[in-house]
């Protein structure tokens, strides 16, 4: 029993929040991408990330800063809709009986529930710094480019539900047909327990980029660079079932989480920039990172007949968890001295990235993202801007589970650019996307052999404040 039940809770300690981009990766680091969305052909100090060799047509020699703190709120919901098991069939008064076990009946209508999970990343850092000397430019920052903060489900999860009601039921059957009076046990529903839990679960990737931009014309650059990649994150949680008192009380299960996991990986990355009178073309290409993660597991508490379910979490044990190569490329036009555009294109490859269990194979095609952005200044100390992206996923049914899901989805971002000084610029944005509900229908729900659904649903926002300075 205990080991059917844990299978719900094995997928529930393998959640991987995202942010906006592909699975694992963070394309917004910068006020200045909220605020437009398309950054991949700017000129500013943002570009350290989104177009580092676009950076050798800095207006400026000298130092160049800019920090950046956003924050990011996300929900995570699931409709769910599945049968469970409430009886064996019967055949004049004897249990009916398929290749030596018990036939179960299902419950006449489905259990439904919406499950709601938050996540949430409250302080997001990001820093930029360039020096231009001529036509030579050494760049770098410092961000959370993946991994997607903190998520908490403080209602359990509905594939974790559905194993464990099927679980306890097909646990109780040897009871209940125990012909010994004394022996004799009934068969437990879900309405004689009450199952709680709770999982709270973090991933951040860090990460430091340093190289090199040589300006070789006057309208064309390229960028050469690495990124070291630190993971960090970590799940800590519970589940336990007990019987209602009026069914005699008691323990069903008792299960315990706390693990740390941490790894590090190499990204090499190149970059290009040609400058044609009022167009500006910017392309980069970050190569896939193998990465690793390795667990320090502090508390792990389960049956001995779940030794195979949980070893992946024992402490010491590698998973892969890849960040997939990325291309970008973008173009930008100045239709006045006051107004200028961007439109850009993201491809990540996210199925020749390793996965926890190889999921990457049950993707259909790489992630594709479309942006644009316009900006326009309203006065020399003023600019306001706006801008829109496209995410699509290569999703089936497969590759989605409770507890890493994603979903097509659209997004906004709105904002200004304020100049302080000459030598300072305020930037703030405000982002949010609104997502396509996926709908998964399966014939063998969560491994119960039961039918069921989820509607899978998600939300975010961010909220960013940046300073730029010339020095």
């Amino acid at each position: 029993m205990r080991k059917i039940s844990l299978i719900g809770f094995v997928m529930l300690i393998v959640s991987i929040p995202t942010f906006a981009g592909g699975l694992l990766t963070n394309t917004n680091q910068h006020a200045a991408f909220l605020r437009m969305l398309s950054r991949g052909a700017t000129f500013e100090i943002d570009g350290a990330l989104s177009n580092p060799a676009g950076l050798a047509f800095l207006p400026n020699d000298g130092f160049h800063i800019g920090l950046s703190i956003q924050s990011a709120f996300q929900t995570r919901n699931i409709d769910a809709s599945f049968y469970t098991y409430n009886g064996i069939a019967m055949n004049n008064g004897a249990p009916v009986i398929v290749d030596g076990k018990p036939v179960p009946t299902k419950s006449d209508a489905p259990f439904n529930k919406y499950y709601k999970g938050k996540a949430a990343a409250p302080v997001i850092p990001s820093l930029f710094a360039a020096y231009k000397k001529g036509d030579w430019t050494i760049s770098g920052f410092f961000a959370i480019t993946g991994g997607g903060g903190k998520a908490s489900f403080d209602d359990g999860l509905p594939m974790f539900d559905a194993a464990a009601m099927a679980g306890i039921f097909q646990g109780s059957i040897p009871g209940y047909l125990n012909s010994d009076p004394e022996k004799h046990r009934p068969l437990v529903t879900s309405n004689m327990y009450d199952i709680n839990s709770a999982m709270d679960g973090k991933q951040y990737i860090y990460s430091l980029q340093l190289g090199l931009t040589y300006k070789i014309n006057d309208w064309l650059s390229a960028f050469a660079g690495g990124r070291m990649n630190y993971f960090t994150g970590g799940y800590k949680g519970f589940l336990n079932a007990n019987l209602k008192e009026a069914y005699g009380g008691g323990e069903l299960m008792d299960l315990e989480l706390d693990c740390d996991q941490t790894g590090w990986g190499l990204t090499p990355v190149l970059g290009v920039d040609a400058k044609f009178g009022k167009f500006n073309i910017g392309a980069k290409y970050e190569f896939k990172t193998n990465l690793n993660i390795e667990n320090k597991t502090n508390n792990l508490k389960y049956p001995d007949s779940a030794e195979s379910l949980v070893g992946s979490y024992k402490d010491g044990v590698n998973t892969p968890n890849d960040i997939p190569s990325m291309l970008s490329v973008a173009v930008a036009y100045e239709f006045l001295p006051v107004l200028r555009a961007s439109v850009e294109y993201h491809f990540y490859d996210d199925k020749k990235a390793g996965m926890a269990g190889d999921k990457q194979k049950y993707l259909t095609k790489g992630t594709n993202e479309y942006l644009m952005g316009i900006e326009w200044d309203v006065t020399k100390q003023l600019s306001l801007s706006c801008g829109g992206q496209i995410t699509d996923y290569g999703l089936s049914d497969n590759f989605q589970n409770d507890t890493s899901f994603s979903c097509d989805s659209y997004t906004l971002g709105v904002g200004a650019k304020v100049v302080l000084s000459e030598r300072a610029n305020l930037n703030v944005g405000y982002m949010w996307t609104t997502y396509e509900d996926y709908t998964k229908t399966s014939k063998n729900y969560s491994g119960t052999g039961l039918p069921g659904t989820n509607v899978y649903s998600r939300t975010n926002k961010v909220f960013g404040l940046s300073i730029d300075y010339r020095f």
